[in-house]
């Protein structure tokens, strides 16, 4: 019998990639589909050479124990979880993304841990747990300890829920699991906060500050999250290396934020750190960008991370280095230094917070 795989967060793109991918694997059986959000795959097998192997989608908050029956119902051994992102596609507030992160991710867990058929855990995290400092390493490996916790957003739920496997580990040894911490995802319709903040007309940048930046191009995450997901189990004959445990991926190279915004053709607004604290505030009142505070980290610090154990331990090299990564995202990109779609959504949205904050004041 072939493996079953069950995906978490299908309604966004990397994960409706990586379950797309998964169904070419002639050892895979079926993939089941897991969201809040409706998923664009098609249900059933397309022709294709080789075949596709089928595919579920179940409608399930993570956050309620009904994620158990899924597991039981299509006996699945192997779960990718990556559903835990700085983003939510349906605007939700930043407490209900926290809830879907790590109450979610708690519930999965202890889903897997009463699951006798569940053999591999694969979970997406990011390198934001490291933080960004200034008394920070130049290079982060898996092993460095941050000189300071991420004390809120994203990083912090990634951070939480990596403690979390590390104690589904300890109580399920026999479960081989995998972390995956990636560098900001970047490619043709990447949807984080980082990609979104370089659909800006004008890049906003802390003044006297030029941080190192690592991307990882999309086509290359789905392909670490296939190898993670077909190594076989621990014990099995024809298992060459171990894959379990912490693993940094980013492309090769670095790119500095003024070097982006020159490839990208808009202009940069330095500002001093206050001061951007406060656009960064305004950006997220106004829903233009999602700013969130480990990301104004990242862009007074950098953050730069060593990748040799994914080199030496899976044997793979991403395809594309940090600089044609986000070549590609350039490429992909629309609009020109101003462009006109973002200003007027900047000014519907400036006009009707004014608008509300007026009628505020006139009832009182």
């Amino acid at each position: 019998m072939g493996k079953v795989v069950l995906v978490t967060g299908v309604a966004r793109q990397l994960g409706a990639r990586f379950a797309e991918r998964i169904r070419r694997e002639p050892g895979v059986d079926l993939v089941v589909g897991v969201d809040v959000l409706p998923s664009d795959l098609a249900a059933a097998p397309a022709p294709a050479d080789p075949p596709l192997a089928p595919y579920v989608f179940s409608r399930v908050d993570l956050r309620r124990p009904a994620i158990a029956q899924v597991l039981a119902e299509h006996a699945v051994d192997t779960v990718v979880h990556l559903n835990v992102s700085g983003t939510n596609p349906s605007a939700v507030g930043r407490a209900t993304v926290k809830e879907i992160n790590v109450i979610g991710s708690m519930q999965l867990f202890a889903a897997c841990q009463q699951s006798a058929l569940v053999r591999r855990l694969v979970v997406k995290s990011t390198t934001a747990v490291y933080g960004a400092t200034s008394r920070d390493p130049a290079v982060f490996a898996e092993r460095t300890q941050p000189k300071t916790l991420p004390t809120g957003g994203f990083a912090k739920d990634a951070a939480e829920v990596e403690g979390y496997v590390r104690s589904f580990a300890r109580r399920r040894p026999d479960v081989a699991v995998t972390v995956l911490r990636f560098a900001n995802l970047v490619g043709p319709g990447a949807d984080t906060p980082l990609a979104e903040y370089f659909t800006l007309p004008v890049l906003p940048t802390v003044l006297g500050r030029d941080p190192r930046l690592q991307f990882v191009h999309m086509d290359d995450a789905v392909e670490v999250l296939r190898l993670a997901a077909l190594e076989p189990a621990p014990g099995s004959p024809d298992q060459p290396v171990d894959r379990r445990g912490t693993f940094n991926v980013a492309g090769d190279g670095v790119l500095l934020l003024t070097q982006c915004a020159r490839r990208l053709g808009r202009p940069t607004l330095p500002m001093l750190r206050p001061a951007l604290g406060w656009a960064a505030a305004l950006a997220r009142q106004t829903r233009l960008v999602d700013f969130a505070p480990e990301q104004l980290e990242l862009l007074t610090h950098g953050r730069v991370v060593d990748t040799t154990a994914l080199h030496e331990v899976f044997g793979y090299r991403p395809a594309f280095s940090t600089p044609e990564a986000f070549a590609d995202f350039v490429a992909g990109s629309s609009g020109g230094p101003l462009p006109p779609e973002r200003l007027v959504a900047l000014a519907d949205r400036l006009g009707g917070l004014l608008t509300r904050d007026r009628l505020v004041d006139d009832r009182s």
